[in-house]
């Protein structure tokens, strides 16, 4: 794993999760866990409205989380209830926190690459609906990351589980002095929380 990027996930600190959010997190790492003790495979696909930036810093984070603690058979996807782009601001803070970042394509909805090593297969980053063809279609667990798409998706087709982990929205600060601040600190309690998940696998399986 890239070095800054495995300083990043080894500085954050679980022990700063509120219990508000611990009982959204617990019940998640009881699911993912029973299913690895039982399954060889599991999907995760993030969904937020736009599939722009919550649902992209999810993804990413898991992706990269569950190869720092080397648990196997996990693959993170991400989608929406519209397609838009990648927010600019979501690479650019996490090229910062240690991903390589490529850009494949240059349509108004590119395509981006993102390396966790050199050796690791990267993630494949642009938006789309939850529906698209490159996510999984059945047998995956849906994590809703913004209010919007949770009250506008009471039932997920395809996913064997759905829960509800939804993030304040660091499109408020977009256009101001505090934007990158907002974005990292958006990206860094996802990725906190998220770590917090997969140590808790990492502990049963």
């Amino acid at each position: 794993m890239f070095s800054t990027l495995k300083e990043t996930i080894e500085r954050l600190d679980v022990s700063t999760i509120n219990d508000e959010r611990l009982e959204l997190l617990d019940p998640i790492a009881t699911k993912w866990s029973n299913i690895l003790s039982n399954e060889d495979r599991l999907n995760i696909l993030f969904i937020c409205t736009h599939n722009s930036r919550r649902s992209h810093l999810a993804q990413l984070w898991a992706q990269a989380i569950f190869i720092y603690t080397g648990i196997e058979g996990v693959q993170t996807y991400s989608g929406g209830t519209e397609a838009t782009r990648v927010y600019p601001t979501v690479l650019e803070v996490l090229e910062a926190q240690g991903f390589e970042i490529l850009r494949l394509s240059q349509e108004d909805n590119p395509v981006y690459a993102l390396k966790y090593e050199e050796t690791e297969v990267p993630s494949i980053a642009f938006s789309k609906e939850y529906g698209h063809d490159f996510n999984p279609s059945h047998g995956f667990s849906a994590i809703m990351t913004c209010t919007e798409a949770d009250g506008g998706c009471p039932f997920v087709a395809g996913a064997s589980s759905r829960f509800s982990l939804p993030y304040e929205d660091p499109k408020t600060s977009d256009g101001s002095s505090e934007e990158l601040e907002t974005y990292t600190e958006r990206s860094l309690q996802i990725a906190t929380e998220l770590k917090y998940i997969f140590q808790k696998i990492e502990k049963t399986v």
